[in-house]
């Protein structure tokens, strides 16, 4: 993310309830005739980890199964579930942790269709002359995060499962503004930038950086982002959600095969204006997600019941859930072993 990204796109998001749609290529931009139209809101301004779903747009993959996939920016932090509860989405992008939490918590009504990343991405950063290297290093520093219901909790159970002082610590909400709040000296850190894109973006505009993970310090394995739907699609149009499974795997097939031409496409489908990107850090950022996307034991957008039971007993262990869920308030049926 470039810094002052946040910013811009607050400033574009406030005339709209939604960002602008990033358009499907050609007569894509138009309503087809006889696809059915649907929409998924991102977890973030496109990245290399959206890369799957404009493959699958633009070779037709989810055409071939009816739909004209509208791609929609969030205008806040949690519009990708809060949009997809409401019925207002039929898809969305957002983090395990957050959907258990919000799905326990405030009754929200969505579930998980598969993991997008099967493990973290979540870092907590900071400029390399702040010298924090672990949570104990974040005692009487200020920690910018963006507002997920997660990532306060986070910072509190890092620096407890190390014994640090969490009443010598300050939290600011700086919304989308996570880098460039900390490069400007707002805060001392962050929690909630991506080691995929935030750490090379960074290095490429020349600062030293450190950054740890929270499952360095106690976090299960937890999935970085999942593609969620809501219970309104699976009872009244399950078969929508197998055709949007189906084409965003064929999506990535294609992003694994040639990783380079898949940012091009990503790099030509952006709002250059608002939401710029770097070939060469998208680049680096496929490199990293593509090993975390898919692995041997796990096949993209595959998902267990185990990985969700270990969450939720580990966020109700540590106060960050009021209750714990059922596996059935955030899987489908027959979604994972």
């Amino acid at each position: 993310m470039k810094k002052g990204f946040g910013k811009r796109v607050l400033a574009a998001a406030s005339a709209f309830v939604l960002a602008a749609s990033l358009a499907a290529c050609g007569t894509q931009k138009k309503k087809e005739a006889g696809l059915q139209d649907v929409n998924i809101v991102l977890d973030w301004y496109p990245n290399a980890i959206h890369a799957f779903i404009y493959e699958a747009i633009e070779r037709g993959y989810y055409a071939e199964e009816g739909l004209n996939v509208h791609v929609q920016f969030p205008s806040n932090e949690n519009d990708a579930i809060s949009l997809v509860s409401a019925g207002k989405a039929e898809f969305g992008l957002y983090y395990q942790q957050d959907i258990i939490q919000m799905v326990a918590d405030q009754g929200v009504k969505v579930k998980s269709l598969g993991a997008v990343c099967q493990s973290p991405l979540n870092i907590v950063l900071s400029l390399k002359d702040k010298n924090i290297q672990s949570p104990k290093d974040l005692e009487g520093k200020t920690v910018g995060y963006a507002g997920t219901p997660l990532s306060e909790a986070m910072i509190s159970v890092l620096m407890r499962n190390v014994g640090a002082d969490t009443s010598a610590l300050t939290l600011k909400n700086v919304g989308f503004d996570l880098m460039s709040s900390m490069t400007t000296g707002q805060v001392d850190a962050t929690i909630g930038c991506l080691v995929n894109h935030e750490v090379p973006q960074l290095e490429e505009e020349g600062f030293a950086l450190n950054y740890f993970s929270p499952s360095d310090y106690g976090v299960p394995n937890y999935y970085e982002l999942c593609l969620i739907t809501n219970d309104k699609v699976l009872k009244e149009q399950p078969e929508l959600a197998e055709k949007f499974v189906r084409a965003s795997k064929k999506g990535f097939e294609d992003f694994k095969s040639n990783p380079a031409a898949s940012v091009k496409l990503l790099l030509e489908k952006q709002n250059a204006e608002n939401f710029p990107l770097s070939e060469s850090v998208e680049q680096k950022s496929a490199d990293v997600l593509l090993p975390k996307m898919e692995t041997e034991a796990a096949p993209f957008l595959s998902q267990t019941e185990s990985s969700w039971q270990e969450n939720i007993d580990w966020m109700k262990q540590e106060g960050l859930i009021q209750r714990a869920p059922e596996l059935t308030e955030l899987l489908p049926k027959n979604s994972g072993n």
